[in-house]
């Protein structure tokens, strides 16, 4: 049996700098490093059940949270499977669970993961810096929304990190993409092991009473 991969999971809001952090990570950390998370994901779900993991807090589309729960399903069975064949992973995610009604997605990812080496990280960024990020990239798309939900941006911010439970967080609005993958690198070699998903696999939910 090959040596399991350690796996690294980048959560936070979009345009938080969670892409960066992983490129860096896979250029900077020794060892193969696959990049498995929600961008990649997001990219192969059809036009359809856009935004796919991607559908913002709020519950506006009750019809495609179904999709949302079987992707994070998919994406961390992934995960899973990789490290039990010695690759390392590093993943974004964007996790929540502000929908229709509780889904849970997060404490049943963690129990996915069980018995394998997994680092949670949190990725914070003001939201100040957030919107001007947004307005550099998209013009202010997604900046301001109409609809049900008057500020998506704000609802990001605040439904991403629930419950925050991390074994290492990171603000990308001092920090570069690279300090953030060295940090990631000394709290795996240095320790003490990480401990979030073993906490967050206790948390009932909806699949678990």
């Amino acid at each position: 049996m090959p040596e399991l991969g350690q796996i690294v999971v980048l959560n936070g809001a979009s345009r938080s700098g969670k892409s960066s952090i992983a490129s860096a990570v896979q250029e900077r950390l020794p060892g193969v490093w696959m990049n498995v998370g929600v961008d990649r994901f997001m990219g192969m779900t059809p036009a359809r059940f856009q935004p796919g993991m991607g559908l913002r807090p709020g519950g506006e589309r009750p019809d495609l949270e179904p999709v949302v729960v079987a992707s994070y399903a998919a994406m961390y069975e992934s995960m899973a499977a990789h490290s039990r064949l010695g690759l390392n992973v590093v993943a974004d995610t964007l996790h929540h669970d502000s929908y229709s009604v509780p889904r849970g997605i997060l404490p049943a990812c963690a129990r996915r993961l069980s018995g394998l080496p997994v680092l949670f990280v949190g990725v914070r960024c003001p939201i100040e810096v957030v919107r001007q990020r947004r307005r550099d990239t998209w013009g202010g798309v997604g900046y301001q929304q109409g609809g049900a939900v008057a500020d998506p941006v704000r609802l990001w911010q605040e439904a991403v990190h629930s419950p925050g439970i991390y074994d290492l967080e990171v603000d990308t609005s001092v920090l570069g993409p690279e300090e953030c993958a060295d940090l990631i690198a000394g709290r795996l070699q240095d320790g003490p092991p990480p401990s979030a998903f073993r906490t967050l696999a206790g948390v009932p939910g909806p699949d678990r009473e």
